[in-house]
């Protein structure tokens, strides 16, 4: 069991990652062992939300700087499994750029963040459910719409009111069958417990990497979603850290 303790000037965060998602565990124990992260911030910190770190551009960055959008030359393929690793408070994730230019959910080569969240009642997450579940079908009709794209074109150009009516009424079923069969979006028995009673960000689900867990220190992580930020998120008072290596 891979272990690393992230040193923050708030305090010292133990965290365990996993070895089923070996891409990303592999990655940050190298980062880690190279002194990567040393020296960088938590360059991004929305209460109730989460922790980000990881940028290198982070280091000794004056006061204004933009961050966020710093790394190594490379991504890390997504090693996504929703329904046992979660985005549960206490969750390492993996940040990335969005779908719209990375349609394979790759993670950045560095850049991380921790999930503090919210408790959620159980309509509450039935409701998310619903949602994704809408969200599902749209992303399918999306995808649909693209591989026709060329015949869309065509019938805008020729003012085609009808044949686009029809089209999009066929694309409609056909995302809807396609959803079907692929299945609903459903939180487990497990992922229900724990945010409910732990909490956490589901809506995260399915979306993004996550290679790790805290296993001390929440109370750190807490300390540091509290602080108080600038517009742009980053905390007012850096809050750097160093990353080091515990068990392999």
């Amino acid at each position: 069991m891979a272990i690393v303790k992230i040193t923050t000037t708030l305090g010292d965060v133990t965290v365990r990652l996993y070895d089923e998602t070996p891409i990303h565990r592999d990655n940050f124990l190298k980062l880690a062992k190279d002194g990567y992260f040393n020296g960088t911030l938590f360059h991004r910190v929305i209460k109730g939300f989460m922790i980000q770190g990881g940028d290198p551009d982070s280091k000794g960055a004056p006061a204004g700087k933009n961050l966020g959008s710093g790394g190594p030359d490379y991504t890390l393929s997504a090693e996504i499994m929703p329904q046992t690793y979660f985005h549960k408070r206490g969750a390492l994730s993996a940040a990335r750029l969005g779908d719209e230019v990375n349609p394979k959910k790759e993670s950045s080569g560095s850049q991380f963040y921790i999930v503090w969240g919210k408790v959620y009642k159980s309509a509450e997450l039935k409701q998310l459910e619903h949602q994704l579940k809408m969200q599902q079908e749209q992303n399918i009709f999306n995808a649909l719409a693209m591989e026709h794209r060329d015949e869309i074109m065509t019938m805008r150009r020729n003012r085609d009111r009808a044949g686009l009516m029809e089209l999009q009424e066929r694309l409609g079923n056909m995302a809807l069958e396609k959803s079907k069969e692929k299945g609903a979006p459903a939180f487990t028995a497990e992922q229900t417990e724990a945010y409910t009673t732990l909490g956490g960000t589901p809506f995260l689900d399915g979306e993004y990497t996550v290679f790790g867990e805290v296993l001390e220190g929440l109370d750190i992580v807490e300390k540091i979603q509290n602080t108080e930020t600038s517009p742009n998120d980053r905390p007012k008072s850096d809050i750097s850290m160093e990353v080091s290596v515990v068990e392999e």
